[in-house]
Parts: C-alpha cells; sequence; structure tokens
C-alpha cells in the first residue's frame, strides 16, 4: 500500500510541475468503505456527507443509495426500484438529503428516513418548461433556501426554484458565449449567493448571480464535473477527463492538486462527484472504477502521501 501512495504522489507531483500548481497533501484510507458481503457498487456517479459524518453513496446498481459511517461501516441502503439513471446526491443547508436522476429526468428531497419530501420535474417526463427537465445533472443550494438545478444533458440551462419549489426563472442555451453551456454538469452557490456552473465541453466555470447576471469565466482548471464549496469558502473540483481534485478559491485560483488518472489506489477514473466532510476529507466518486475513496488530509509537516 505505501507504494502504491508514493506512485500516487508522483503523479500528482508531475501534475503539480507542469500548471505550476501545489501537491495536496492527502492519503488514501485503504478500509473505506466495509461493504456487506456479496454487495458491491456499480458505477458511482454521486456521494453527499451529512450529520454525523455519515455517507451517501449513489451508484447505478442494486441498493443504488448506501449509507456509511465515517469509519466505513455499513448502515443501511434505499432507494430499490426508485430510480432510472442515479447522478448525483447533496445534502442541503438544513440537513435534507436530494437527489438528482438523470435518466429519469427528476430531482427529489428526501427526509433521513429516505421519505421523498418534494419533488422537482416529472419523473420519466423529459422537457423543457418549468415544470419538465430533461436529464438534470446537479442540484445546489442558496442561502436563503433557493434551489439551482443544472438542466445539463438534453437541456443547456439552470433552473432555479423557491425552497418551496415553486418555479422562478431559468438561464441558459446551448453555446459558448457567456451564459451559454455546453454541458452544465455541475452547480454550487457560496454564501454570498453566487451561483458557479461547471460547463463541463466548454471546459469552463461560469459564475453568476442568484438571479442569473453573468459575473465572470475561469477557463484555466480544466472540466468542471463535480463541484463543492466548503463553510470557509474553498472550491473543490473534480476534473473526470484529466482525472484529478482541484481546490480552488472563490475567485478562482488554484490552490492545489490531487490524483491522477489510473485505477490503483489514490488515483481516479472518470471522478464524477465529490463531497467534503466537517473533519476535512475528501470523498471522491469515480464512474469507471465503480467505487469512492475517501482522502484524508495529513497534518503540517507530515511527510508527503505515506
Amino acid at each position: 500500500m505505501k507504494i502504491i501512495v508514493l506512485a500516487l504522489g508522483l503523479v500528482a507531483s508531475g501534475l503539480a510541475q507542469s500548471e505550476s500548481w501545489p501537491v495536496l497533501n492527502y492519503r488514501v484510507d485503504p478500509d473505506w468503505p466495509q461493504l456487506p458481503a456479496g454487495w458491491t457498487f456499480e458505477e458511482t456517479p454521486g456521494v453527499a456527507v451529512g450529520g454525523e459524518e455519515r455517507v451517501f453513496v449513489f451508484h447505478r446498481g442494486p441498493h443504488p443509495l448506501m449509507v456509511f459511517e465515517s469509519s466505513g461501516a455499513f448502515v443501511r441502503s434505499w432507494g430499490d426500484g426508485l430510480f432510472g439513471r442515479p447522478h448525483a446526491v447533496k445534502f442541503d443547508r438544513e440537513g435534507s438529503l436530494w437527489v438528482v436522476d438523470d435518466g429519469a429526468h427528476f430531482v427529489a428531497k428526501a427526509d433521513a428516513a429516505g421519505r421523498v419530501r418534494l419533488v422537482l420535474g416529472r419523473k420519466n417526463t423529459p422537457g423543457e418548461t418549468d415544470q419538465n427537465f430533461n436529464r438534470p445533472t446537479d442540484v445546489a443550494f442558496a442561502p436563503n433556501g433557493d434551489i439551482y438545478v443544472s438542466d445539463g444533458y438534453g437541456n443547456s440551462r439552470v433552473v432555479q426554484f423557491t425552497a418551496e419549489g415553486r418555479f422562478v426563472r431559468a438561464w441558459g442555451r446551448k453555446g459558448k458565449g457567456p451564459g451559454e453551456f455546453n454541458l452544465p454538469h455541475a452547480i454550487a452557490v457560496d454564501r454570498q449567493g453566487r451561483v458557479f456552473v461547471g460547463d463541463r465541453d466548454n471546459f469552463r466555470m461560469q459564475v453568476f448571480s442568484g438571479e442569473g447576471k453573468f459575473l465572470a469565466e475561469w477557463t484555466h482548471a480544466g472540466s468542471p464535473w463535480g463541484l463543492v464549496i466548503t463553510p470557509s469558502d474553498e472550491l473543490f473540483m473534480c476534473d473526470g477527463y484529466a482525472n484529478r481534485i482541484l481546490k480552488l478559491d472563490l475567485d478562482g485560483k488554484v490552490l492545489g492538486v490531487l490524483s491522477g488518472p489510473g485505477k490503483l489506489p489514490g488515483r481516479v477514473d472518470f471522478a464524477h462527484h465529490l463531497a467534503v466532510a466537517p473533519s476535512g476529507a475528501l470523498y471522491v466518486a469515480e464512474i469507471k472504477n465503480w467505487r469512492v475513496q475517501k482522502f484524508v488530509p495529513q497534518p503540517p509537516g507530515a511527510k508527503r502521501n505515506e
């Protein structure tokens, strides 16, 4: 295991030197998670961290939503028969769980017991209206409770709702100009209410006001597949094409890079979405490797990747 993690460090070091970005110092937890006997993940697009650092894994196989302790111990599962094609999972600011199903064209809010409390979109009914999505990709939440959905594979827009699910507005269309998208794949909202949209196949981040006014774009950081903004205003992004994780500030400055392409522990293949725990642990969901990896930050001064 030590050799594997050291190899990861060399890959990451090469990335950092070529981009002049520092290497983030994390180690992989080799014991995370512990699945029940005979169970496995399939394509794994989503991961979220809830209260008590319980980790929710959303994947495209039996038992599509699995819950684990931060230690990796299995807690329970739910969702069999409910989803068409899982794509993303997140917690809102009040602790409710949200799931995004791009195959069945809906976004749903659930309580801690897994009971559905609110549905946006109409299941198995694609469209581009105030009540229909066409293969949505992600969801994010403003400080005032508003909900933003990146409606991304079939449509090319962002859709805004109130906390109660009332349609407010939508913006965007297919294209390369400001406010246009080529697969809006990930979305996050900061404490100021700015909306960060991962414009995946335009290889850029776009930043908007809460009302959809274009503010900025970043074209230097690669292709944003998954986004999360921490309470300390750090933005973590996974780039599934370059197979790496970036840490940025909210002005777009790259603060560090982690991982590289591959199958071994510590490397990633189609890193899709990610989550950051209060402890600082970073959970990364991978499509091609059918897994979630837990990256644990190392204390200052610790020897890198050991």
